[in-house]
Order: structure tokens, then C-alpha cells, then sequence
């Protein structure tokens, strides 16, 4: 998830709330692993996703990775391990070498990227956040695929306008990963329809919103989640009315919709 100011102002306070009461009044702990953001009503059925099939498997670039953004007082705002493991296999499968990311924070899903892309691949890489990208950049450069990245500090609006500019970069994006800020989302969209090829994904990131989604306008909810809660739940139904895409809404993490651009 890109920084922005709302949800980094949150982060703090949704750490606080990792603290629950159980039926018995006593204090219970929400799963403490960092990115948790499983939609699975049972923590120690996602611990045992994580632990069988996420952790044995994951490469030690990006276990350094991870174990270095939970140092970072917002690291609720990186990417879940379960999610970096579906993001590298869904590359491989697709054969991506030309990605985008929008958002980037410390680096977790974009290393899963470059690991996941050939050595010749690239990625456009943007955040309005340099720092946190550099605290995960050395993880990056000791797995060796520093090479592939562009990274560019600020938003992300007036990078895409300017590769629209050129005609060349029409339709030549195999892959873009979204992760920033909701309310631009559907911005994002209109212009990554433009520059993703033909049969490309566009993958938009937190697309199940905490379950905020589902609740009552009224119900109660942090800050940070109240505040982009319409703006998803417009961007879901903007994607299911898109002909020009075929979607797939995934509960990995805190939900992820594919779209495959078609027309």
C-alpha cells in the first residue's frame, strides 16, 4: 500500500487495536504476523496456510524483507506473504516481463515482482514515499534484481499522463499491480486501460477493504478504513460493469481484483 497522509496517520491506531477481549473478558491477540490482513475467520487456519505452504517456500531475500518492514511502525500497510507467494506464480504463469506498480512502501510485493519477471524484465515502479522504499532496497539489491527497477518518487497520476504521451507506450504494459491510494483508483484505471496490452492484468490490491464493504454504512470502524470504504466499494462496482475487462475478485489478503483487459 502506497503512503498517503490519511492512512499513515491511522497506522499507529490500528496497531493499537490488534488487541481484542474474548468471550471470557480476557485480552486476546489478533494475529500478530506482519501484513495480516486474512479475510479467513479462524487466525490459525491462515497460520497454517502460512506456516505449510508460504513460509517453507519463501524466498530468503523476501523473509529479510518482511522481517525488516515489521520494524516499521505502519508495516500493517505491506504486502502478506500469501498474497507475494499468489503475485509471483500469477507472473510466472502469465509470463510477464513489462510491470508497473502503484504503491510501492517498503518493497515486499514489488521484490515478489522482480524475482517473478525475467532478468531483462522491468518495473515502473512509483511511491510518494522514497525512505520506505529505501529501507527495503538493500533486500532487493542482495537477491540481485535491483536492475529491473525504475523507481519514481511522487504520485502517480502525473507518470502515467506523461506515458500516455507517447504512443509507443500504448498497450505495452503485461502486468500492473495497483496498491495507493483508493480514491484514485478509478483514476488509475482509465489510463492503465490504455497502456496495459491486450490479454494484460491490472491487478487492484485491498479490494475487500477490512470486509468494510459488506457493513452498514454506520457500523463502527477506524478512521482510515471509514474513509475509503465508498470509494472501494465504487471502484467494485465499476470493475463488474467494465466490458472492457474480465475480472476475478480473490479473498487473498484483503482482497484482490484481477482484470484481464479484452477490448
Amino acid at each position: 500500500m502506497a503512503s498517503t497522509a490519511t492512512e499513515a496517520a491511522a497506522q499507529p491506531a490500528a496497531a493499537a487495536e490488534q488487541q481484542q477481549v474474548n468471550g471470557n473478558g480476557e485480552q486476546k491477540t489478533r494475529h500478530s504476523e506482519v501484513g495480516h490482513k486474512s479475510l479467513l475467520k479462524s487466525d490459525d487456519l491462515y497460520q497454517y496456510i502460512l506456516e505449510t505452504s508460504v513460509y517453507p517456500r519463501e524466498p530468503e531475500s523476501m523473509k529479510e524483507l518482511r522481517e525488516v518492514t515489521a520494524k516499521h511502525p505502519w508495516n500493517l500497510m505491506t504486502t502478506s506473504a500469501d498474497e507475494g507467494q499468489f503475485l509471483n506464480m500469477l507472473l510466472k504463469l502469465i509470463g510477464a516481463k513489462k510491470t508497473m506498480e502503484i504503491g510501492v512502501y517498503t518493497g515486499y510485493s514489488l521484490l515478489a515482482t522482480a524475482l517473478a519477471i525475467p532478468e531483462d524484465g522491468t518495473i515502473l515502479a512509483m511511491d510518494i514515499n522514497r525512505e520506505n522504499y529505501e529501507l527495503g532496497l538493500p533486500c532487493i539489491e542482495k537477491a540481485g534484481v535491483a536492475h529491473k527497477i525504475d523507481f519514481r518518487e511522487g504520485p502517480a497520476l502525473p507518470v502515467l499522463d506523461q506515458l500516455l504521451e507517447d504512443d509507443a507506450n500504448h498497450g505495452s504494459f503485461d502486468f500492473v499491480f495497483v496498491d495507493a491510494d483508493k480514491d484514485n483508483y478509478l483514476n488509475y484505471h482509465e489510463r492503465l486501460m490504455k497502456l496495459v496490452k491486450m490479454g494484460g492484468l491490472i491487478g487492484y490490491d485491498n479490494t475487500l477493504w477490512n470486509g468494510s464493504v459488506v457493513l452498514p454504512a454506520d457500523a463502527p470502524m477506524r478512521k482510515y478504513i471509514r474513509y475509503y470504504r465508498d470509494f472501494v466499494i465504487e471502484l467494485n462496482k465499476a470493475l463488474a460493469a467494465d466490458d472492457r475487462v474480465e475480472i476475478c475478485q480473490l479473498p487473498v489478503g484483503d482482497g484482490v481484483t484481477l482484470c484481464r483487459r479484452v477490448k
